[in-house]
C-alpha cells in the first residue's frame, strides 16, 4: 500500500534481478556438498540408486525453496535515496521500513563474492557509526557494480579538504608481494593446520572410512619411535597450515590499494575471490593502532588499523580486517603510512615512550611464574600418587614453560609505554598481540582510573582513555600512580582535574 510520502521524493528502486540466479547456483553448490556424504551414509542401507534418488529429489526441493524465497525478497525489496534520508522497504508477512539520515551515514563499503563478481554485482552496507548493531546499517544486497559505486561516492560526498602540508591525495600504498612473507609467521598457520587435520578426520567419518584412516596413518609410523612420529605429525600440519595463511591471504590482499580520494575519504580496496571495498571518513578518524603478533614482530614488521567512529558492530563481524588500513609491512614503512593517514610530519606511533617502573615488571614475573608453575605442581602431586608418568611430564613442563613464561613477561613489561606526541596520546602494551594505539586528544570523552590493592602497595595504577572510536578504550596498564595521573591530566586539560588532589 503506496502512502503520501512514498509518492513524493525519488523514485523507488529494486536490487538487481540477478540476485535469484545468485541464490540458485549458491544453494546448488550447497546441495552438492550435502549431497555427497549423504549418499556415502545412506548407500549401505538403502543402495546407490535410492540413495542418489533421494538425495537429487532433496537437493532439488531446498533449490527450488530457496529460490522461490528470494524471488519474493527481490519482488518485495525497494530502495531510495532523497535529499535527507535512504530508505528501504523489505518483507512480505513482517514489512520492515528501515530509514537512516544523510548527515549520518559515515561508511559505504562494497563486497563481491565470486559468483557476484562474474555476474557484475556488489553487496552495499551503509552504516552510520552506532553501536546499535544492524539497526545503524542498511544492506543493498546485491545491486550492478555501477550503481554501488555511485552510491558510494553519492553518499559520502562531502566538501574537499584542503590538503595539510605536502601530504597527498590519491594512492598512499599498493599491493606488494614480498609482504607474503609475514603469512606464515602469524598465529593464522597453526590454526589453520589442526583444522586440516581436524578436517580429514570428519570428512572420513562422514564417508565412514575413519578407521581406515587412522590404520593407514599408524601404518606409516609403525617402526618409529612416538616421539619421532608425533614430531612428524606435528610438522605436517604446520606445512599444512602454512600453505594455509599463504592462500588465506592471497585471497584476502591481492590487488590491495590504500587511496585518499578528494572528498577526505580513506578506502581500502582488496581481494582476489572476494572483492572488499572499505571507505573511512577523515573526519571520523581518531587515530591509528599499529598491532604487532609476536611471531610478525620478530620479523621487523606490523599492521596499521583505523581508529574510527565510522564503523559498527555489526560491521566487525565481517572478519578481523574489518578496520585494517594496511597488512603487515615492514615497520618504517607502516610508521610512514601512518604519518600519511594522520597528515602528521611524523607518526606518534614511532615517538618515545616513557617507561614503567621496575614495579610494573615484578608484577609481570609473579603473574607468569604463578601460571608456569600452577601445572607443574598439579602434575607432581597427581605423579606421586599415581603415575611416575606424570613427574616426567611435570618435569618438561617445567623445563619449557619457566623459561618461556619468564622471557614473556620481560617482553610484556619492555612493551609497557605511554606519552603524548602532538595531538595524539599514544599507549603501548600486549607481548603476544603488541599494540600501539595512537589517539587523538580531543577524542577522548573520559578517563577511567583503576587501582587494586596490589597495585596501590606497589605505587601503580591503570589510565584509561574513553572515546567513542575504535575499541572504546586504550589503556596505559600499570603506570607510576604520580606520572600516570598527570598524563592523563596533560592530554586533555580539564577532564580529570575535578577529581585530583595535588600536593
Amino acid at each position: 500500500m503506496s502512502t503520501a510520502a512514498d509518492a513524493t521524493g525519488p523514485p523507488w528502486r529494486r536490487i538487481h534481478r540477478r540476485t535469484v540466479l545468485v541464490t540458485a547456483l549458491v544453494t546448488a553448490g550447497v546441495a552438492v556438498g550435502a549431497a555427497v556424504p549423504a549418499v556415502a551414509g545412506l548407500s549401505g542401507r538403502l543402495g546407490y540408486p535410492a540413495a542418489i534418488g533421494w538425495a537429487l529429489a532433496g537437493a532439488a526441493l531446498l533449490i527450488g525453496c530457496a529460490t522461490a524465497g528470494d524471488y519474493v525478497r527481490w519482488r518485495r525489496t525497494r530502495y531510495r535515496v532523497g535529499g535527507e534520508r535512504v530508505e528501504l522497504h523489505t518483507g512480505l508477512l513482517l514489512v520492515k521500513r528501515r530509514s537512516l539520515a544523510r548527515e549520518r551515514i559515515r561508511s559505504v563499503d562494497l563486497t563481491a563474492h565470486p559468483l557476484q563478481r562474474i555476474l557484475g554485482l556488489v553487496t552495499v552496507r551503509i552504516g552510520t557509526g552506532d553501536q546499535t548493531g544492524g539497526e545503524s546499517t542498511l544492506e543493498l544486497d546485491p545491486v550492478a557494480r555501477a550503481e554501488g559505486e555511485r552510491l558510494r561516492r553519492d553518499l559520502l560526498d562531502r566538501a574537499a579538504r584542503e590538503a595539510q602540508g605536502t601530504h597527498r591525495d590519491g594512492e598512499l600504498a599498493r599491493f606488494d608481494l614480498r609482504w607474503i612473507r609475514y603469512a606464515p609467521v602469524s598465529f593464522v598457520a597453526p590454526m589453520l593446520g589442526g583444522a586440516a587435520a581436524g578436517g580429514v578426520l570428519q570428512i572420513s567419518d562422514w564417508v565412514g572410512a575413519q578407521g581406515e584412516v587412522i590404520d593407514w596413518v599408524a601404518d606409516r609410523f609403525r617402526d618409529t619411535p612416538l616421539v619421532w612420529a608425533i614430531v612428524v605429525l606435528v610438522l605436517t600440519a604446520l606445512v599444512s597450515g602454512v600453505v594455509g595463511a599463504l592462500g588465506l591471504w592471497v585471497e584476502s590482499w591481492w590487488n590491495y590499494r590504500l587511496e585518499r580520494e578528494p572528498g577526505g575519504t580513506l578506502r581500502v580496496r582488496r581481494g582476489l575471490l572476494t572483492s572488499r571495498s572499505l571507505s573511512v571518513e577523515e573526519r571520523r578518524l581518531r587515530g591509528v593502532d599499529l598491532v604487532e603478533p609476536l611471531g610478525v614482530r620478530l620479523t621487523g614488521a606490523a599492521r596499521l588499523d583505523a581508529i574510527t567512529t565510522g564503523l559498527a558492530k555489526d560491521e566487525e563481524a565481517q572478519g578481523p580486517d574489518h578496520n585494517t588500513l594496511l597488512p603487515a609491512a615492514p615497520r618504517p614503512f607502516v610508521d610512514a603510512i601512518a604519518a600519511e593517514v594522520l597528515r602528521e610530519p611524523l607518526a606518534p606511533t614511532g615517538a618515545p615512550l616513557t617507561p614503567h617502573p621496575p614495579a610494573a615488571r615484578a608484577r609481570r614475573l609473579r603473574r607468569a611464574l604463578t601460571a608456569a608453575l600452577a601445572p607443574v605442581l598439579v602434575l607432581t602431586v597427581l605423579g606421586a600418587l599415581l603415575t611416575p608418568v606424570l613427574l616426567w611430564i611435570a618435569l618438561g613442563c617445567a623445563v619449557v614453560g619457566l623459561p618461556l613464561s619468564v622471557a614473556l613477561a620481560l617482553d610484556a613489561y619492555r612493551s609497557l609505554g605511554h606519552t603524548l606526541s602532538g595531538g595524539y596520546l599514544v599507549t603501548r602494551s600486549g607481548t603476544v598481540r603488541r599494540s600501539t594505539a595512537a589517539l587523538q586528544r580531543s577524542g577522548v570523552i573520559g578517563w577511567t582510573v583503576r587501582q587494586s590493592c596490589f597495585q596501590r602497595r606497589a605505587g601503580l595504577l591503570s589510565v584509561t582513555a574513553t572515546t567513542a572510536a575504535g575499541g572504546g578504550a586504550y589503556t596505559a596498564r600499570d603506570t607510576d600512580a604520580s606520572e600516570g595521573l598527570a598524563f592523563a591530566s596533560e592530554a586533555v586539560p580539564g577532564l580529570l582535574e575535578p577529581f585530583l588532589v595535588r600536593d
